[in-house]
């Protein structure tokens, strides 16, 4: 049995059109109890991400993204010179893990922040219900393949016109 996720990502820092030039990539750089757990207790190889793009005008999910490498200890928080260091960490003791994401699909049009707040079906869904920051956020399958229905839905809009 396979999990979905949204993960959010800054498009400056690192975006869907990267991991589609890069195939696949470490999801690395997470400081948040939370989600760390999520990712190092949870997250298992071919679970589904939505792939948010947060910080943007607007935001919204770009993609999809699958879990092909489970958690691994980050060793960009042993490096001073990473944005992601922190220097509680150490190789005896990680604290920080990270994951590795492959590249499933990039929507034709983003499916925007005001796109899933118009949708009933998707009100309970966290982000929407919450203020977190949260960098991962687990999803119950039924919203993700709503979200990814919107995002091919809204490319076949585009070609009729």
């Amino acid at each position: 049995m396979f999990n979905y996720w949204l993960i959010k990502s800054e498009p400056t820092t690192y975006s869907i059109d990267q991991l589609k030039r890069d195939g696949f990539s470490t999801w690395e750089g997470v400081r948040n109890f939370q989600a760390r757990n999520y990712m190092r207790d949870v997250m298992k190889v071919g679970d589904l991400a939505l792939f948010y793009h947060s910080n943007e005008k607007p935001p919204g999910v770009a993609g999809v993204c699958r879990i092909c490498k489970e958690a691994f200890p980050d060793f960009t928080a042993w490096n001073p010179e990473s944005p992601y260091y922190d220097p509680r960490a150490t190789s005896e003791k990680p604290i920080w893990v990270m994951v590795e994401v492959e590249f499933v699909e990039k929507f034709p049009s983003l499916v925007t922040l005001d796109t899933l707040k118009r949708h009933p079906e998707l009100q309970d869904l966290y982000i929407l219900r919450s203020r977190s920051r949260l960098s991962i956020i687990p999803l119950e399958k039924k919203h993700f393949e709503i979200i990814r229905a919107l995002g091919r839905q809204e490319a076949r809009l585009l070609h009729v016109q």
